[in-house]
């Protein structure tokens, strides 16, 4: 099947009110949508824009915007859960931190499906940012999500750097892997964008990745943000040479557009290509380390 994707460029904003918040979302979501876009990904860590509500005080704190951020939560849900429905596409909304019964706190990415359902996929990799100095934990589980374009699984930033990680969601079914990605140096960058095309070519499978970009020197959380979003394929017959179908200008602010082939042109290449990556891949067990 084929669909068109639209992965973010998307600038974090000093917000005015809640209502300034839902206009940029709406306008963001249009504008992919009114250009035919059925799959649409936002970055990691894109909602911590929200903080710049609670004033400065709490934006200025981790500790302090991870708790006033939970009061937006609910109202976030509804948000995207709305322009989902009212669009008819896949949302994945960039990840939101999300406090649990126990008091720690989840980085999560929900997905919001055309028939109002929602699911997520939690953050298991942590940086060192997130482990010493914001508090936020690893989740435990990894998931596979039906779609009605296929099945299709996310990588929150850091988690694409990880092989094992994609290639269970790749033999789950997964043809297609959505990496919301947040990164303040541009070594950050090219390290998330070299596990995405490591992940596309080792799996035969699609892999995208938004970034979050701009400058937010209010926040003591995002206040640095390097990137270019991008589409990633398999590096084979019936794919770009370079494994690249499309990518944005660093840290311009755009949507980047593609167009994907889910189920045939993936199994095609699995099953026909130069190379077989995906099929080969427990044959690298068999090598015995020497010495």
């Amino acid at each position: 099947m084929n669909v068109k994707i639209a992965t973010a460029q998307y600038d974090i904003s000093f917000l005015a009110d809640w209502q300034a918040y839902q206009d940029k979302s709406r306008r963001w979501v249009a504008d992919a949508a009114e250009q035919g876009a059925k799959i649409l990904l936002f970055p990691e860590y894109a909602s911590m824009e929200l903080a710049s509500l609670f004033g400065e005080a709490v934006y200025q704190s981790l500790s302090k915007q991870l708790e006033a951020m939970q009061t937006l939560h609910d109202a976030f849900l509804a948000l995207f859960k709305a322009l989902a429905q009212q669009y008819g596409c896949l949302i994945q909304a960039g990840t939101f931190p999300v406090k649990q019964a126990s008091g720690e706190y989840r980085n999560r990415a929900y997905l919001f499906f055309a028939d109002g359902s929602i699911d997520y996929q939690d953050k298991l990799m942590m940086t060192r940012f997130e482990n010493e100095h914001w508090f936020i934990n690893s989740g435990t589980e990894l998931k596979v999500f039906a779609s009605p374009y296929g099945k299709l699984a996310v990588n929150i930033c850091y988690d694409s750097e990880f092989p094992i990680l994609a290639r269970q969601q790749a033999e789950a079914g997964a043809e297609l892997i959505l990496v919301p990605s947040c990164t303040d140096t541009l070594a950050g960058y090219h390290r998330v964008k070299i596990g995405c095309q490591a992940r596309a070519l080792e799996n035969q499978c699609y892999v995208v990745q938004s970034c979050l970009v701009g400058l937010a020197p209010w926040s003591e959380a995002v206040d640095i943000n390097i990137g270019a979003s991008a589409i990633y394929t398999p590096v084979d017959r019936g794919f770009p040479d370079n494994g690249v179908l499309a990518v944005g200008e660093l840290n311009a602010v755009q949507w980047v557009f593609a167009e994907v082939s889910l189920g045939g042109g993936i199994a095609t290449v699995r099953e026909q290509g130069q190379v077989f990556n995906y099929r080969d891949w427990p044959l690298q067990y068999r090598a015995a380390m020497v010495g």
